[in-house]
């Protein structure tokens, strides 16, 4: 899916600033990595370190730019960024698991015995397929290989089109884990370009009573596993957002963006509704202005969807769209489920 212009993240405590993008590496000769995931703020500082020393000895150790994003206020959760090559990564992510463990039980990434504990990484919705493999048998390697296991969240996060990847095991397996995903996420680095990038806070209900619905990836693999197309069987996302608050003078042509996606030419009518409803109501919550091809672009039948507007009515509108793709596969596998039945 060609490139479009998500969000930076927010600049970094004791650390440079981290390329953009998604879970998946940019193009390049060393094929760096870019492996972003979730923590606590008590971990942020732990991981950061006294006076950015423990980030510090971490580049040292090995070689790669890491770094935690800015404290939201009233938000308890952070972004790491680890960027290098894959086996930089998984050694860094390994040492920091070993360092919050050593840290104390009361970290709330640290599970029960102490030796375990689960590190939540953040990786594009279209990359999903990808580690999940053909009928589930890259996941189930990567689980034997590893001896960690996988937890995924099956909505996106707010505001974005990445999911939670939930790795548990003690240190050493987890950084076998991320080594192996990090090989997955280089070999299909294009599926990756245009996420939309989580950013903690942003339209998100985090209360005691929200509902966070996810996947255990048993020992066997997982059978659905598929390549993404966008259109996995998933239940539908966090509800849609607001609409954006659009002032009376026009938008400076400088800020515009123009985003391609494609979408599979049998899910296109669900998208656009009948008359046109659902597309229109898409279009009003985001800003953004949606033209949508006629006809498929290439022999996977599928069709083109250009996206244009300022990179927040542009993420609006894409958030909207995987989140329309989404309910409606849900709907097609209950009908099918139904009818297998009878």
């Amino acid at each position: 899916m060609p490139s479009g212009s998500p969000r930076h993240d927010a600049p970094l405590e004791s650390a440079p600033s981290p390329p953009p993008r998604s879970t998946s590496a940019s193009p390049s000769p060393q094929e760096s990595l870019t492996l972003r995931a979730l923590v606590s703020t008590k971990d942020a500082g732990v991981i950061i370190g006294k006076g950015g020393k423990n980030v510090a000895d971490l580049r040292e150790q090995t070689g790669v730019k890491a770094g935690v994003s800015k404290v939201v206020p009233g938000i308890h959760e952070r972004v790491l960024t680890v960027t290098g090559d894959v086996e930089s990564v998984a050694k860094a992510y390994g040492l920091i698991i070993s360092q919050l463990i050593e840290a104390g039980p009361s970290s709330p990434t640290t599970a029960v015995p102490s030796s375990h504990t689960s590190l939540r990484l953040l990786v594009s919705h279209n990359l999903m397929g990808t580690i999940i493999g053909r009928n589930g048998l890259k996941i189930k390697a990567i689980q034997d290989g590893s001896g960690a296991r996988m937890v995924a969240s099956k909505e996106m996060l707010p505001q974005s089109t990445e999911r939670i990847v939930e790795v548990q095991g003690t240190a050493d397996a987890i950084a076998r884990a991320i080594e192996e995903i990090g090989k997955c996420l280089l070999e299909d680095w294009e599926r990756g370009l245009g996420t939309v990038l989580f950013h903690p806070g942003v339209g998100e209900d985090r209360s005691p009573g929200s509902r966070r619905t996810s996947t255990n990836f048993p020992p066997g693999g997982y059978g659905g596993g598929r390549r993404s197309n966008g259109a996995d069987a998933l239940k539908p996302g966090s509800p849609p957002p607001s609409p954006p608050q659009i002032s009376g003078s026009p938008t400076p042509a400088a800020n515009l963006r123009t985003q391609n996606i494609s979408i599979p030419s049998d899910m296109v009518g669900c998208i656009i509704g009948r008359s046109g409803t659902k597309i229109t109501e898409i279009r009003r919550l985001s800003g953004s202005k949606i033209s949508i091809a006629k006809a498929p672009h290439d022999e996977t039948g599928e069709r083109m969807f250009t996206i244009v507007g300022t990179p927040e009515a542009n993420e609006k509108a894409l958030f909207l769209l995987y989140n329309q793709l989404e309910s409606e596969k849900e709907r097609r596998v209950g009908r099918e489920a139904v009818v297998q039945q009878e």
